[in-house]
């Protein structure tokens, strides 16, 4: 089913694919601080130029609920290596394509992490009665 009018997207969000800790388990403690300095880098020039608002890398533990009202929690999440979601960056840019660019700079992608690119929208895509809201912080 598509929709006559699409959501306003309020920026995008790079997904972090494939980030399990096997991927960083041959490299030795040099090229770890090198990589290191690689993400430091990459964030520190977006966020100089105004196109990450946040990023943060994600705990390998976590709870996955599901069922009815919520009723099945388990530890988890256990995805495969490829699936795993290792952190997220959050950018103010104009369009998809200007933060694919950015995703094409991810020093990840050498050692085979995947970025997923996702516009962030007011609204949902299937129930357009479900809106966003922001979040006040008192």
């Amino acid at each position: 089913m598509t929709q006559s009018t699409s959501p306003s997207t309020v920026g995008f969000m790079l997904l972090l694919r494939n980030a399990g800790a096997d991927v960083h388990q041959h490299l030795t403690s040099d090229q770890r601080a090198q990589l290191a300095k690689q993400w430091n880098d990459w964030y520190d020039g977006l966020a100089a130029l105004g196109q990450v608002q946040q990023a943060h890398p994600l705990g390998h533990q976590g709870r996955v609920v599901s069922g009815l009202r919520g009723k099945t929690v388990t530890d988890g999440p256990y995805a495969e290596g490829k699936e795993v979601v290792g952190g997220y960056f959050f950018l103010s840019v104009t369009d998809i394509d200007e933060a694919t660019e950015i995703a094409k700079g991810c020093p990840g992608l050498p050692l085979g992490l995947t970025v997923e690119v996702r516009p962030v929208v007011e609204s949902s895509p299937v129930l357009e009665e479900v809106r966003g809201r922001s979040r006040t912080v008192t």
